[in-house]
């Protein structure tokens, strides 16, 4: 079930339901988009019309965040849990190997991509590897790079770009593909090779798990958490009070 959040499409979805719905998307063909929701990129939507745009337009969208989650349900929609990223994508693979789909990683420094590609290789010996290229590239690189994931064939396409850069790329360029659904899955690929420690289960389970990206990264996770989080109260009051959203381009 979709819901209106602030302004935002959002899927009320569980973690099961939401890997039940992207199977679909892949067997019905065509290019879908994904995208996660935090309260960062709710606090950026609102400041960018573009990417609110972006975000009205996809065929999936994820509550990532555990705030988004806490907000959602005091404006009383039925948002059932978080659906996290690295999980999604462990998820995604495991349905990809059993249903033969191709799958392509992009995004990341080269020599992390690289070792993530080589972990699943080993891990899921089935696994149909389409390709893989890091995020690193120059505008004039940008067409070799869509070619390059059309031609493999692909049926999944994990992104591991930063938002909103992995937004837009999704927007502009995934109809040029062929039949692939693109996953945002943020930094799974540097939790993935341990680059990146993700937080105790506990924590995770108890919805904490900001604070430990905190700890781990004061400097850069400091103005998203202690600038960006009391604007998202704020738009979520806005909303719950006088309904008005983020608005329309």
């Amino acid at each position: 079930m979709r819901v209106d959040f602030c302004g935002l499409p959002l899927d009320a979805l569980t973690m099961a339901q939401t890997v039940s719905r992207i199977t679909e998307l892949v067997e019905a063909g065509g290019a879908h988009q994904h995208v996660v929701l935090n309260a960062s990129k709710v606090v950026q939507s609102n400041d960018d019309p573009q990417l609110a745009a972006i975000i009205r337009g996809c065929a999936l969208v994820n509550a990532d965040g555990m705030s988004v989650v806490w907000g959602a349900r005091f404006l009383g929609l039925p948002v059932p849990e978080r659906v996290t990223g690295i999980d999604l994508f462990d998820r995604l693979l495991s349905v990809a190997e059993d249903r033969e789909w191709p799958v392509y990683f992009l995004g990341a420094r080269r020599e992390v991509v690289k070792a993530v590609v080589e972990m699943q290789r080993s891990r899921r010996r089935s696994l149909a590897v389409a390709g893989w290229r890091d995020g690193y590239w120059s505008p004039a690189e940008e067409a070799d790079v869509v070619s390059a994931i059309a031609d493999s064939g692909a049926r999944l396409l994990f992104v591991a770009l930063p938002s909103p850069t992995k937004e837009r790329f999704l927007h502009e360029r995934l109809a040029e593909m062929g039949d692939v659904v693109g996953v945002g899955v943020g930094g799974s690929f540097d939790v993935e090779t341990g680059l990146t420690r993700r937080a105790p289960l506990l924590l995770q389970r108890a919805g904490l798990e900001w604070a430990f990206r905190l700890m781990q990264e004061p400097r850069r996770m400091a103005r998203r958490y202690l600038v960006g989080n009391p604007r998202f109260i704020a738009l979520l009051l806005r909303y719950r009070l006088t309904g008005s959203g983020i608005p329309s381009p």
